[in-house]
């Protein structure tokens, strides 16, 4: 069988193509909110049980067929509080960002699509449901990938095109490619520019995404105590980027969630970043179909590998 990813050790080697930002900018930032409360596992949509996977009491899952309160509700606090707090802070500083949007949620929460799209904001798909993609069938993922992109077009006005799963089948990007409307995907953490891959009999774009400099870390071993914390993970990471990119450009990703860096003592971490992130010079704050597009224009497939 094909593998959906192929494995690849040597990537772009020792000289990665100039990516040539906006401006002559030395690196691309582009910061994620992933809108998934309410698509997470929950009796209420007839899964066994509740989320014990990145949450903040991680037995919560442990008894079957009964609801965790609990557990929903440090869910229900990211979408009734955490993801307007974040949304504010972007908002006060002009700044844009990407939503990872499942379908389920903005469902549930169509205000949520809506605010995102009055800012200005990308919405990229994230599933219909907050699961693992492996245990679901291909033609239910395919209907999944469908409902979301319908659900993210009503509640936004636009049919997204960016797409990341977290927790992928062998069959999302070629999927993804069947559909025709997604420009990229970011179901890869292997690299800090795009690439092209072939997939599907197709030539697709992959935006890398990280898990590293991202708020679970909150909820991981070994993280983040508090939003010093995340805020010194997030600007040591800049300062190398930034300093490599006199020389070769770079871009940085970073990921929130409303449940994690919402909370008023994290998401002060967060605010520390977008102000130490924008005084700096040379810094293209941008949305992720920008960078898409971008490379798309400027490194066009050929051949469609990297």
């Amino acid at each position: 069988m094909t593998p959906w990813h192929p494995r690849d050790l040597k990537g772009y080697g020792r000289e990665p193509p100039h990516p040539q930002w906006p401006g002559g900018a030395r690196l691309a930032l582009q910061l994620v909110l992933n809108v998934e409360e309410g698509a997470e596992r929950t009796v209420l949509n007839d899964d066994a049980g509740s989320e014990n996977y990145l949450s903040e009491i991680p037995a919560a899952g442990r008894i079957l067929g009964l609801r965790n309160f609990s557990a929903e509700s440090l869910y229900d606090y990211g979408a009734r509080v955490g993801f307007w707090r974040i949304l504010r802070l972007f908002e006060q500083r002009g700044l844009p960002l990407t939503a990872f949007a499942c379908g389920r949620a903005l469902e549930l929460n169509p205000e949520a699509g809506a605010a995102l799209a009055e800012l200005g904001h990308e919405v990229a798909g994230h599933g219909y449901r907050w699961v693992d993609y492996r245990y679901v069938d291909e033609q239910t993922e395919r209907m999944h990938i469908e409902r979301t992109c319908n659900i993210i077009e009503r509640t936004t006005g636009q049919r997204p095109v960016g797409w990341y799963t977290g927790r992928v089948s062998p069959n999302t990007r070629r999927l993804l490619v069947e559909d025709g409307g997604v420009l990229y995907d970011s179901d890869a953490y292997d690299d800090e520019l795009p690439y092209w891959l072939q997939a599907g009999g197709r030539r697709h774009l992959v935006v890398p995404y990280t898990l590293v400099s991202n708020d679970v870390r909150y909820v991981l071993a070994p993280g983040c105590a508090g939003g010093t914390d995340f805020f010194e993970l997030l600007r040591d990471a800049f300062d190398v980027l930034w300093r490599e990119g006199e020389d070769a450009p770079r871009m940085m990703s970073v990921g929130l969630h409303g449940r994690f860096s919402g909370h008023p003592g994290r998401a002060a971490g967060v605010a520390r970043f977008l102000d130490y992130a924008a005084e700096r010079e040379g810094v293209w704050i941008c949305r992720r179909r920008e960078i898409a597009e971008h490379w798309a224009r400027v490194q066009p497939a050929r051949g469609g590998q990297r």
